[in-house]
């Protein structure tokens, strides 16, 4: 195992941590959430699409066959599990055991933003959803969405699904422009952090979407989450010559800790502080030394 990290933030590295049954493999894990009892649950491009581990990597569970084109993001938050099937343009939240409670969104129904290729700048931002990437709860009870593979736009919901609001526009550098928003958390305060990814930037926004920072010390942000610490969790994907890398930032954007780390698609860090990373081929776990 290798050591990451310095000071309060370092880590031990187990890399290929999930153990999957006999002969199995992963397909791309593309986002990683845990529940109350620190089970994690790996969210892969391939049936079944959840796999369920606990704290020492053993397989526990799966769920979700045949329910998603295409895994993206996964969410977990008073043990409702909110995740999004972004090429369906749907977002979904299940109980633990895989049971829908609620969809967002109609299976293969896109706004229309004039874009075909996942990933591009848009040619305009529309309503929900256009191969949407991240659903998340917040404290008032409001849901987020950032719509953002064939989209610019970050959407708020009632709890009941009724849209409230959007905003955002295609564009690579005023505030509210986004070019793919891959990832948002809404906090205790209702403070609202956007993974700006292809501007290479977080955007944070109050809960009526009013612009209040930028931070831009960051590469392609994929995921972010809180930690119990109340610091923010952030995987990087690689840039140039930069290779992929994992931060830790306070609230204000500073850097506390940055280390390398392979993938980093989507990711998590749990009540004990420890980090899951989710990979082409696995999910490898960053343990906090203490």
């Amino acid at each position: 195992m290798t050591t990451l990290g310095s000071g309060a933030f370092t880590y031990e590295a187990i890399l290929d941590w999930a153990k999957l049954p006999g002969g199995d493999t992963f397909n791309m894990v593309s986002a990683v959430a845990t529940d109350s009892q620190d089970r994690v649950y790996a969210f892969q491009r391939k049936d079944p699409p959840i796999m369920i581990f606990d704290r020492a990597g053993n397989f526990v569970d799966s769920w979700g066959n045949g329910a998603f084109e295409f895994a993206h993001g996964i969410h977990i938050a008073d043990d409702v599990v909110y995740v999004t099937d972004r090429d369906s343009s749907v977002c979904i939240m299940y109980t633990l055991d895989g049971k829908p409670i609620q969809m967002l969104g109609r299976h293969g129904v896109h706004s229309d933003t004039g874009c075909e290729n996942p990933g591009d700048l848009v040619p305009q931002a529309a309503g929900p959803f256009n191969y949407p990437s991240e659903l998340v709860p917040s404290p008032s009870g409001d849901l987020y969405v950032s719509d953002g593979y064939r989209n610019a736009r970050v959407h708020r919901f009632t709890a009941d699904g009724q849209l409230k609001q959007s905003w955002g526009q295609p564009g690579k550098s005023a505030p509210g422009e986004f070019h793919l928003p891959h990832s948002l958390l809404v906090d205790g305060d209702s403070t609202v952090f956007v993974c700006d990814r292809e501007n290479h930037r977080i955007q944070v926004f109050d809960a009526d979407g009013e612009f209040q920072a930028v931070w831009t010390d960051i590469q392609r942000p994929m995921d972010i989450a809180e930690g119990p610490d109340g610091n923010l969790y952030v995987s990087e994907g690689n840039r140039d010559d930069s290779p992929s890398r994992f931060s830790v930032l306070d609230k204000q954007g500073n850097v506390l800790c940055r280390f390398p780390a392979r993938g980093g698609h989507g990711s998590w860090v749990d009540a004990h502080g420890d980090i899951y990373v989710g990979t082409q081929t696995s999910v490898d776990k960053y343990v906090r030394q203490r």
